[in-house]
């Protein structure tokens, strides 16, 4: 009996000395050929997204932002929102709440199609408010321009929390027990195509098709509502869905680089795009007009520098709007980005925040919708920019809102750059 510990928790019985030996061998080598392909294995495979020091994630996990979800509210302001009344929206302590006012709707600056959106709120007895979601900024019918995610108490509304106004009722989620109320609950809602399906701790409440199928809403603003009684919300979180990959992590397939200028471009054996050694783009042989990008970043030096160019126009050089990738900054502040600074719109705004690290893998969301243009970095939304220049075919003189290809740059000699789990698509036209 010859007992193998370890790895291979195996017991050998044989008749013959002869026989255990050969079986003693073959044991031994498949074990060692095993080491060695698990120790390759864990050379190739790809380095976890980390958040470093320095880092703001508002309240996300690593896990959360390599999964492709950004923070809509970044705990302390109200940066990236717009409140459509007169009300006292506040946040302390990364609460959002609001109390007095005139009706209406806190919304995002930035537009949303199909996505997954969480948040925590907090009513009381006789509040009334709402999520909504693909809504216009002043919504007029909830049956119409907008799907509204009730909150609140049967005794104030026939929708009570987790129906949706004018579409469809819902189940009383306290069950009648008043402690419901004036505590923290956790709702979940899927937006995908004419499907609009709402959980409220953990609960479903709504699974709902809209009857008008592909001609329902598109995009449209998350909004919370001021409409009667103190509301709070916190922990708003939204991860964009049918995100297609733009790159297959094995070649080059989609992408051209026939400019003849001096970078390099390679994909390493652990499926990212590598850039190198001097000035040039690799270009997307697609076009983007109105879209949702997403990607993941890391630069193998201190200051190096690149972009992610937009709306270009095909064949030319980094013709489009940049994306900046830059991660230095000044007097150990991140809030003065050295160059513009990652998530920029370079020339146009600078960021608000440097937050990623170089020699660290960081996350990326471009949002480009009409003249208005938001970035997160690493789940922070570090800009929120609309182009009001006179509209021009060529981004450099003014407004471009043609569709065109996206470019990763070559920025300089010292270049070297990876990229990976690179995707975009087309945002749905409201209809």
């Amino acid at each position: 009996m010859f007992p193998l510990k370890g790895r291979f928790n195996a017991v050998f019985v044989t008749s013959s000395p002869r026989r255990a030996n050969h079986v003693l061998f073959v044991a031994i080598f498949t074990a060692i050929a095993c080491c060695h392909f698990w120790h390759a294995a864990a050379q190739n495979a790809p380095e976890s997204l980390e958040i470093g020091e320095g880092i703001e994630t508002c309240g996300l996990s690593g896990a959360e932002i390599d999964a492709g979800w950004i923070a809509l509210v970044d705990g302390k302001t109200t940066f990236g929102w717009r409140s459509q009344s007169d009300a006292n929206w506040a946040i302390d302590q990364g609460i959002l709440s609001v109390s007095t006012g005139t009706s209406g709707l806190l919304r995002t600056t930035s537009q949303f199609d199909d996505f997954e959106l969480c948040l925590d709120f907090k009513i009381g007895p006789d509040s009334n408010s709402g999520v909504f979601v693909r809504t216009s900024p002043n919504p007029n019918d909830p049956a119409k321009d907008c799907f509204e995610i009730n909150l609140a108490a049967p005794h104030v509304s026939p929708f009570s929390t987790g129906a949706l106004v004018a579409r469809q009722k819902a189940a009383d989620i306290s069950k009648g027990d008043a402690s419901w109320y004036d505590a923290w609950h956790a709702c979940r809602i899927v937006a995908l195509g004419p499907s609009i399906k709402v959980w409220i701790d953990d609960q479903q409440t709504m699974d709902y098709s809209d009857p008008l199928g592909d001609r329902c809403l598109g995009k449209g603003f998350i909004g919370l509502q001021k409409n009667e009684g103190p509301v709070a919300f916190r922990r708003l979180k939204l991860r964009p869905l049918g995100m297609p990959a733009i790159f297959n992590g094995t070649d080059l397939t989609g992408w051209s680089t026939d400019q003849k200028l001096e970078s390099k471009f390679k994909v390493t054996p652990t499926g990212e795009l590598q850039i190198l050694s001097g000035r040039g783009q690799i270009e997307t042989q697609s076009r983007f007009g109105n879209f949702i990008f997403s990607m993941q970043c890391r630069t193998n030096a201190d200051q190096l520098n690149s972009g992610v160019f937009f709306r270009c126009i095909p064949g030319e050089i980094m013709n489009g709007y940049e994306s900046q990738i830059q991660n230095g900054f000044q007097d150990d502040d991140r809030t003065q980005p050295a160059d513009q600074g990652t998530g920029a719109i370079f020339r146009r705004t600078v960021a608000r925040r440097v937050n990623a690290n170089d020699q660290a893998w960081f996350a990326k969301t471009i949002i480009a919708d009409g003249a208005h243009v938001a970035v997160w970095v690493n789940g922070l939304q570090v800009t929120d920019w609309s182009d009001q220049r006179k509209k021009d075919k060529n981004p450099r003189r003014g407004q471009r809102l043609e569709a065109g290809s996206i470019i990763f740059q070559g920025h300089d000699p010292t270049t070297d750059v990876l990229f990976r789990n690179i995707q975009a698509r087309e945002i749905h036209a409201r209809r």
